[in-house]
């Protein structure tokens, strides 16, 4: 049985792929609108295709042939017309096909009898309402603004040798190595840690972006939500289909994302949720970003040595330094 999350995804495709062939119909009608000679000539080239058709049918052996020849002829000559038409204004046939979100799939969410990583993902945020996933557009590496980053070496200040910039910029491209390279199991984890406004999020954007890029899948959820989530799939009598199929992905999803790790109120049932989550997919190599204003002294404290153990040996640790961004932004706008 199909879950609504699934129903809800299949109806957006439909949408989608309606209004992507309904702009592209307006396009058209707009370009001829302007340039009546296109019409005339499509006009012609559909006239002819018919006939092409009709003398395929009904001509004998000779007379087909001797027709087909002169149809085919009378086709090529005005499809160069047309193309010469498009050409001095500027456009080719491409540019009156629908431009679907999804090359690979046309936005209909299969390619062949495979679902595409699409669909997929689009059904993996209207399940966990991914609310971040949102941003990914606008927030990806191309968008990633250095200009937030001082260049002044100040370790007083900063508590690191190099500048602010340096150290983003090794974190980044750290970050856009470590989402090429999600299925090798040399590849440790991301953690990302640091005071608020410094680029966490933005920069897990990125990796999320570039992720899906690759047709591959991501989880981004807050750590509050994701633990409670695990903890009531746990502890209730009568799981669905869907809960399930949920529940799996928390562990099967190419990427994982944690967002504001240490934000949650802990107890022994989340606790061993996460540590379940870290220890399963680590196992399974399936990759783990996780972000958090802790520093990794406030992690051991806060967490059992058994969740610490697995940040120090199977992770990375990206430190966050510089000026509060949404600060800096404000200071401009002003």
């Amino acid at each position: 049985m199909q879950s609504e999350a699934y129903k809800k995804v299949e109806r957006d495709f439909s949408i989608k792929r309606q209004h992507a062939q309904s702009d592209a119909k307006r396009f058209k009608k707009n370009v001829y609108d302007d340039n009546p000679k296109l019409a005339e000539i499509e006009d012609k080239i559909n006239k002819i295709s018919i006939k092409s058709i009709k003398s395929r049918i009904f001509s004998d052996d000779l007379s087909r042939q001797i027709e087909q020849d002169k149809l085919t002829s009378q086709l090529d000559r005005l499809n160069r017309e047309y193309e010469e038409q498009l050409s001095i204004i500027g456009l080719s046939k491409r540019d009156f096909e629908p431009k679907y979100e999804c090359s690979k799939c046309g936005d209909t969410g299969f390619v062949g009898n495979k679902m595409c990583s699409c669909f997929n993902q689009q059904l993996i945020n209207e399940s966990f309402k991914q609310s971040n996933m949102f941003k990914v557009k606008d927030e990806n590496f191309a968008t990633f603004d250095f200009g937030y980053y001082s260049s002044s070496n100040d370790k007083e200040k900063y508590g690191i040798e190099k500048s602010p910039l340096e150290n983003i910029d090794a974190i980044r491209k750290l970050a856009y190595n470590f989402s090429h390279n999600l299925e090798d199991p040399a590849q440790k984890n991301l953690l990302f840690t640091g005071s608020t406004g410094l680029g966490k999020t933005f920069l897990a954007n990125c990796v999320a972006s570039e992720t899906i890029k690759q047709g591959k899948s991501v989880i981004y959820q807050t750590a509050p939500i994701l633990l409670d989530k695990m903890v009531d799939y746990k502890f209730k009598f009568n799981k669905t289909d869907s809960e399930r199929e949920e529940y799996d992905k928390i562990f099967d999803v190419d990427l994982l994302i944690i967002d504001d790790l240490g934000t949650e109120s802990m107890n022994s049932a989340k606790f061993s949720e996460l540590f379940n989550i870290l220890n399963t997919r680590l196992l399974k190599n399936k990759k783990i970003l996780i972000s958090t204003n802790l520093t990794p002294q406030e992690i051991k404290r806060e967490y059992e040595e058994r969740i610490f153990s697995r940040f120090v040996g199977d992770f990375i640790i990206c430190r966050f330094v510089g000026e509060d961004i949404r600060l800096l932004k404000k200071k401009l706008t002003r």
